[in-house]
């Protein structure tokens, strides 16, 4: 769990954060996304050094992509991530966008038949799209949805960000001893929690993600081994239109070895980001190598 800081200049950026939030949320719902899109994509992406970072990822997983399509990338990243966050920000607005999109996918039916028997389920997600997208049409569909962050190092942004992902719909349990306890005790009882599983883990394995080793927790399919939950990776593709989604309910993964489960989990995750470079997180450090212990 990061190490939350609450000194002047996390108190500072937080306030430029907010001052940028509370414009965009005084738009229209269409304009204020591509609003937010373009300031990240712009303004925030070259000071913050994000830009840098894509071309970096780039060149490790495909490094032979053209210039121009690395620099569209560079700027297409950030503008997928300014759009997710104040759709975030939107809340009831949010839901109401994505609450009637129609699902697709092999795991469609599985995930109806789960909640109709009560079993335990965990959708796998990535930093695509808007990851949080399925998990805000489920919600409003009636499903009980709970979700599983990591916590900022920024404590002043931390709280505005738990507040606004609350917004979408609860329980959220915090990546801590705390917060994992109370995930595992809503799942034993029928619950479904989703989780963000391409984080960088320095207490996991090497898992391949993208042709090279990325440390990944097993924790997911661990619990899902242990407590017979039914294991769906599901994403929110946003369409090119910069606005609408598909919801994207992918075969579930069958109960096996917890390594051979969480590659299958990277697996889906990677044919999507392979076929829709623009939508993934690029500006993660994703292939990080642990410090020694």
């Amino acid at each position: 769990m990061a190490k939350q800081k609450r000194g002047i200049p996390e108190y500072l950026q937080n306030l430029a954060i907010r001052a940028v939030i509370a414009v965009a949320m005084r738009l229209p719902y269409r304009r204020r996304v591509a609003f937010m899109g373009w300031v990240m994509s712009r303004i925030v992406a070259p000071i913050a050094g994000w830009r840098k970072r894509v071309r970096d990822n780039l060149a490790l997983i495909e490094p032979d992509i053209p210039k121009a399509e690395v620099e569209r990338l560079a700027r297409a990243v950030p503008d997928n991530f300014g759009r997710s966050l104040i759709e975030i920000y939107s809340g009831d607005a949010f839901k109401d966008h994505v609450k009637d999109i129609a699902f697709t996918g092999g795991g469609v039916q599985a995930l109806e038949d789960a909640r109709d028997q009560g079993r335990p389920v965990i959708l796998v997600t990535g930093h695509f799209g808007n990851y949080d997208a399925p998990r805000a049409a489920l919600i409003a569909r009636g499903y009980p949805v709970g979700g599983l962050y990591n916590p900022m190092s920024n404590g002043f942004f931390n709280d505005q960000y738990v507040a606004a992902i609350s917004g979408l719909g609860t329980p959220v349990f915090e990546r801590s001893r705390r917060g994992l306890a109370q995930m595992v005790r809503f799942l034993r009882g029928g619950g479904i929690v989703g989780m963000v599983a391409d984080h960088y883990m320095a207490h996991g394995v090497p898992v391949d993600f993208l042709g090279q080793p990325a440390w990944t927790a097993l924790s997911a399919a661990e619990m899902a081994v242990k407590y017979d939950a039914l294991v769906v990776p599901i994403y929110g593709l946003r369409h090119a239109d910069g606005i609408g989604f598909d919801i994207i309910v992918d075969t579930p993964i069958p109960h096996g070895e917890p390594l051979t489960m969480t590659q299958a989990m990277n697996d889906s995750l990677a044919r999507l980001v392979r076929d829709h470079m623009d939508q993934w997180f690029w500006i993660h450090r994703r292939w990080k190598t642990p410090p020694r212990a």
